[in-house]
Formats: C-alpha cells, sequence, structure tokens
C-alpha cells in the first residue's frame, strides 16, 4: 500500500515539474516557446546577399531597436519622413533605416545608415517580396544570418 502511493506521489510530482517546467524555461536556454506571441512568424535575413543592410539591422538591434517588424503599410510614407528628418541625402548613398518604414515600430528614432544603393534597394526587394503575403498587423520577428 505504501509503496503505491509513494509512486503515485512520484508521478505527481513528476507531473508538476514538468508543467513548471513549460511555464519557466531554464535561464540562458533556446527555449522561445515563451516569447513566440511577441510574433507571428519568422523572417531569415540574407547578410550575405545583402552585407551592408543585414549589418546594419544586425548593429539597430544590438543596440536596442526592435528585432519584430508589425507590418502596417498605411502610414509608411509618414513614418519615413519622420525617421529621416535631420538625415539628409547624400550622394551616391541611400538611407537605409531600421526598423522599417513599413512596420509600427519604425518612424521617430529609428536607426539611420548611409549604405550603398544596390544593396539598400536589393535588400528592400528582398524583404518586400517576402512580406507581401502578410496582411497588416501581422509580427515578423527579423534575424540576421
Amino acid at each position: 500500500m505504501i509503496k503505491k502511493q509513494g509512486k503515485a506521489l512520484f508521478s505527481i510530482l513528476f507531473l508538476i515539474s514538468v508543467l513548471l517546467a513549460s511555464f519557466f524555461p531554464v535561464a540562458g536556454s533556446n527555449n522561445v516557446s515563451f516569447a513566440a506571441s511577441s510574433y507571428d512568424y519568422i523572417l531569415v535575413f540574407p547578410r550575405d546577399r545583402y552585407p551592408e543592410t543585414g549589418a546594419h539591422i544586425k548593429d539597430a538591434i544590438a543596440a536596442g531597436k526592435s528585432d519584430v517588424c508589425t507590418i502596417e503599410r498605411d502610414g509608411t510614407r509618414e513614418r519615413r519622413a519622420e525617421s529621416l528628418k535631420g538625415y539628409p541625402p547624400k550622394k551616391g548613398y541611400d538611407r537605409d533605416e531600421w526598423p522599417m518604414a513599413m512596420c509600427l515600430e519604425g518612424g521617430r528614432g529609428a536607426d539611420i545608415r548611409y549604405i550603398n544603393p544596390s544593396d539598400n534597394r536589393g535588400a528592400g526587394s528582398w524583404v518586400g517580396n517576402k512580406l507581401s503575403k502578410y496582411a497588416d498587423g501581422t509580427r515578423i520577428k527579423f534575424i540576421v544570418n
């Protein structure tokens, strides 16, 4: 009888520990289930194809800018104008912004970098193509490889 109660108690404690572990991931682990609610999809940006843009995104995120883009196409023009204030055009360069103006996180306070136009425009076209299938309000987590 005592042996059965011991097994039952062990089973209950084991089940509780498994449930608790799923709610409280181990510090330093790569468990993303807890953070998954902050985005809908992941987009891996190809830094090897667009090195200047990739470096800019990676640096801006490391400096505290959002790695999530909430797509909101309405207002893109206004957010772009807001983000580029104080950054005049430079001959031979594009002004790259992170977060992008098509993201709700873009606009005032965006990180701006002058980069090669072909890199910037190629990256913009690539991202635009990848995100075209997603509706406004979709949250995309960017990872630069």
